[in-house]
């Protein structure tokens, strides 16, 4: 397989000649992109072992765990780095999408802000921002407080399990998770249209 694929064997011949490369880190990307994802996984696990601090091949493993839709384990891999090296604008996608498919909207939008911080002119990521920042407004995940009086006054709530603030009413708990699953849904769509224009 890898001698029918001149990337990886190219790769490939350079990480026998000395394993302890970080060569294993394009090798795992050509490999990825040939859709041979445990090959991929099992390489960038090697390599890592002994390059633990080497970001490009935690992205090549955070690529190759996204690919196989292991979106937990991509935002426990790129978040560390996330920290240090804002500005990894592939890290910080994974990332955010990876939050987006998870269903956890405020970290999404955290996430594609800083994209769109570092990207300003792309406007498929800016829409995209006002997209999610409205839907987590409407469902109530995200408040918007424009007066400082009511931000003062939010420290006097009171704190209440996620169970205890829904109705208790199966059809209307019922309307809210559709309505909740139509919203995430919508916005998925809006991240494939945003990696299939950007492919092109």
């Amino acid at each position: 397989m890898s001698k029918g694929n001149p990337q990886i064997y190219h790769y490939l011949r350079r990480y026998q000649e000395d394993p302890t490369s970080r060569v294993f880190a394009p090798l795992a990307e050509a490999y990825r992109r040939a859709g041979l994802l445990e090959e991929a996984l099992e390489i960038c696990r090697d390599g890592l072992r002994i390059h633990p601090h080497f970001i490009g091949g935690r992205v090549a493993l955070a690529r190759a765990l996204f690919d196989k839709g292991e979106y937990q384990e991509v935002v426990k891999e790129l978040e560390p780095i996330l920290l240090d090296a804002p500005d990894n604008l592939v890290a910080q996608k994974l990332v955010a999408e990876s939050y987006l498919i998870l269903g956890r909207l405020s970290q999404a939008l955290a996430a594609y802000k800083v994209l769109l911080f570092f990207m300003p002119a792309d406007h498929e990521i800016a829409q995209l921002v006002k997209e999610i920042e409205t839907k987590s407004y409407e469902d109530g995940s995200m408040l918007l407080v424009k007066d400082p009086v009511q931000l003062k006054n939010l420290n006097n709530f009171a704190v209440v399990g996620a169970k205890d603030a829904l109705s208790h009413d199966p059809e209307v708990l019922r309307t809210e998770w559709v309505k909740r699953v139509e919203v995430l849904q919508s916005l998925l769509i809006r991240v494939q249209r945003f990696k299939l224009a950007k492919s092109v």
